[in-house]
């Protein structure tokens, strides 16, 4: 059996992603990162899992969750732009024809409304119109693709990164699920599917290998993934591996309009296809259809993990289109999580980066879901106290204490929640507990503002916790990325007093010399590593403004957001000169600042706020004062509205605002919210109105849907 550790962010990993400050979700997201690479490798390229699998989905749902609250901060090296993990140097490398992606996930009925409302919403389609999607079980086994070339199977592949995966054409042809030879295909035909093992194959296998002194396997899926992955045909063979084929890739004619009517196609070519996939007329259908696929489960003789839908149309597939490395016209809907009682032994308080005060339960360990928990999230002061954000009872209004028996439960999130107290088995002794006023770090005041969920430390940059997180942001990977400086030597250097603020970190080499005698003294260090630290961290003084941005950790500003500023003003001069002449809700320097698409109010006013404040814009100064910092580079295209300024306003009729959005951008265009006197273009359909009459006093073009299709050639 695999050994099962659960991992979580050492200050943030406890706190449900709703309660996460945007701090605490850029730091989680680094460590995430981290994390799921190395299981990637060690599952995908080593075939050594270490996590199970239903610890691997929960950290990627977890990262999933946080970037999807928090859009501005995706890192770009997310693990949501990453399908699969290394491929093994063993075998030969496949280039996909087209990409293998991975899927969302539903957690609950709300998140299935939530995928027919998105889909529903992107296609202009309101909630009456008539919408078939198909529902079938979700396979847990290894993705695997087979190129059939003329009716021949001359290509197996399996997923790998999406992009390239491993040959193992050998190796497929000893499945005996896979057809050699298939009549009445299209010329080329790539057919993708699920290969997996039987629970009565998988017993059978695990006690022959028991009988000849061979490694076990710890379930079916892990069983199929090495037994396909053999470098020895002949081991493959031998192993009761089974293939279900639910999907296509290349392939030089439709196999036919729609999702159900390809499946169907499929198996009459030979391929075998779950017989529990049905086509269902909506969510409440698609949510039906999982309760029955659920309660066979357990009588199946497979492992699955949940139901898939799936748009069934294939031309509004088509419409829908991808996301980074999902299908927008897809999703997993998981089976549920279980549950387990533990006695709460303590209550801790971590302080984030931006000094919100967490709660975390420490819990007698228990198992749940085949995971030992020890620590679950408690959300904030009001979820102890039993309030929900609006001071409603929850839980009945029983709060919280140390000592309680608490219900934990264990779902999407790889941190387990807190879910509800059983007061009968409460101590006669417990006390009401009694959520810190003051920071436990520094000591400063802990203060809760009026709106918030959270209670921050009010200690600023005197705080360590929230120095040493703004210090480890500055150099994570999509900021300034320093070789050799991460988060441990950040630490490290600021518990030595070397660096306080970002600015300190060019100026070691000055203050301390070459050879930084006090880090050639510490293990692991000497001149030459002390000596290219020195130069990896003046490499990075030429750094590009977007970068830089997303480096100063202010608040609600994340990687996408920070490039939206970049774009904006392509300098740091401009861009600082802008914030520093601005004024909240007010001038010139606002209007424009809250006109770019994607930078609301809140947004705005920290950003304002950060170089407003003394002690910050000094930061930032001595900061800037040690770069060459880099213009944004502007998009050069030959569209003709390539740096062009567009608004939409009003009903479109032939597209949707995403889409229209989406297009004007991939031609070069600035999308913005507002109109002004930055404004090149207005597309204006049916219903414009202030947008409309703003535009017609500035002087702005103004144009329909259809003389805005034709100038960018979609007519």
């Amino acid at each position: 059996m695999v050994e099962t550790v659960l991992k979580k962010h050492p200050q943030t990993g406890d706190l449900p992603v709703e309660m996460l400050s945007v701090g605490q979700a850029r730091a989680e997201l680094a460590w995430l990162a981290s994390a799921l690479g190395s299981a990637n490798t060690a599952y995908h390229r080593d075939d050594a899992p270490n996590l199970s699998d239903a610890d691997y989905d929960a950290l990627k749902q977890r990262n999933t969750a946080i970037e999807e609250r928090f859009p501005q901060i995706k890192r770009t090296d997310s693990p949501s732009d990453v399908v699969g993990g290394e491929i093994s140097e063993g075998f030969g490398k496949v280039r996909h024809a087209v990409r293998m992606l991975s899927l969302g996930n539903a957690f609950s009925d709300a998140d299935v409304f939530a995928f027919d409302a998105g889909i529903r919403k992107y296609l202009g389609l309101d909630a009456t119109a008539p919408l078939t999607y198909t529902a079938e079980p979700k396979i847990d086994g290894l993705s695997l693709s087979l190129r059939y070339e003329g009716g021949k199977l001359v290509q197996a592949a399996t997923r790998g990164d999406g992009s390239i995966g491993e040959n193992v054409t050998a190796n497929a042809l000893t499945v005996s699920d896979v057809p050699q030879v298939i009549t009445g295909a299209p010329e080329i035909l790539e057919v993708r599917g699920e290969v997996y093992m039987s629970h009565s194959d998988f017993a059978n296998l695990n006690k022959r290998q028991v009988e000849k002194g061979g490694k076990t396997f710890a379930n079916p899926r892990n069983a199929a993934a090495g037994s396909l992955r053999q470098l020895d045909a002949e081991i493959t063979k031998a192993r009761p591996l089974k293939f279900f084929a639910y999907a296509w890739g290349d392939h030089s004619a439709p196999l036919a309009q729609t999702q159900s009517a390809a499946i169907e196609h499929l198996s009459a070519l030979g391929f075998s296809t779950n017989k529990l996939t049905v086509k269902c007329d909506g969510p409440d259908a698609m949510i039906t259809q999982y309760s029955k696929i659920g309660e066979q489960r357990a009588d199946l003789g497979y492992d699955i993990d949940g139901v898939v839908y799936k748009v069934d149309d294939l031309a509004l597939q088509a419409r829908l289109g991808f996301r980074s490395t999902t299908p927008r016209w897809a999703i997993a809907h998981k089976f549920p999580a279980e549950l387990a009682w533990t006695v709460l032994e303590d209550i801790d308080i971590q302080v984030g980066r931006t000094g919100a005060l967490s709660p975390v339960a420490r819990l007698r360990p228990v198992t749940v879901g085949g995971v030992v928990v020890s620590n679950a999230t408690l959300h904030n002061e009001d979820y102890i106290k039993g309030l929900d954000g609006n001071g409603a009872p929850i839980r009945g209004g029983k709060d919280i204490r140390i000592g309680d028996w608490v219900q934990v439960y264990r779902a999407g999130d790889v941190i387990p929640k807190v879910a509800d107290v059983d007061l009968a088995r409460r101590p006669d002794d417990s006390v009401v507990y009694e959520f810190p006023q003051q920071c436990p770090e520094c000591h400063s005041d802990a203060i809760r503002e009026e709106g918030d969920a959270v209670r921050r430390c009010s200690g600023g940059i005197i705080c360590p916790a929230q120095a040493v997180e703004k210090l480890k942001h500055f150099v994570s990977r999509a900021a300034f990325d320093i070789e050799g400086l991460g988060a441990k030597q950040v630490e490290q250097f600021y518990t030595d007093g070397w660096i306080a603020t970002p600015a300190d970190i060019f100026t070691l080499r000055t203050r301390f010399g070459e050879g930084l005698q006090q880090l050639k003294n510490r293990e692991g260090w000497g001149d030459k590593s002390a000596s290219s630290l020195f130069d990896a961290i003046d490499d990075k003084r030429r750094i590009g403004l977007a970068r830089l941005i997303f480096s100063l950790g202010i608040r609600h500003v994340g990687e996408n957001s920070a490039a939206l500023l970049a774009n904006h003003y392509t300098s740091w001069a401009a861009f600082e000169a802008a914030m520093t002449a601005a004024t909240f809700d007010t001038g010139p320097e606002w209007d424009d600042l809250i006109s770019i698409d994607g930078v609301g109010d809140v947004m705005a006013t920290s950003v304002v706020t950060t170089f407003h404040q003394d002690a910050e814009r000094a930061s930032i100064d001595r900061l800037v004062a040690e770069l060459d910092v880099q213009d944004a580079k502007v998009m050069v295209s030959d569209s003709p509205v390539a740096g062009k300024t567009v608004v939409f306003t009003g009903t479109l009729e032939r597209m949707t605002r995403a889409e229209a959005k989406a297009r004007a951008e991939a031609l070069g265009a600035k999308v913005s919210g507002s109109v002004s006197a930055k404004t090149d273009i207005l597309v204006a359909g049916p219903g414009a109105g202030s947008k409309a009459k703003k535009a017609a006093d500035l002087g702005v073009q103004k144009m329909d849907e259809d003389d805005w299709l034709a100038l960018i050639g979609a007519l």
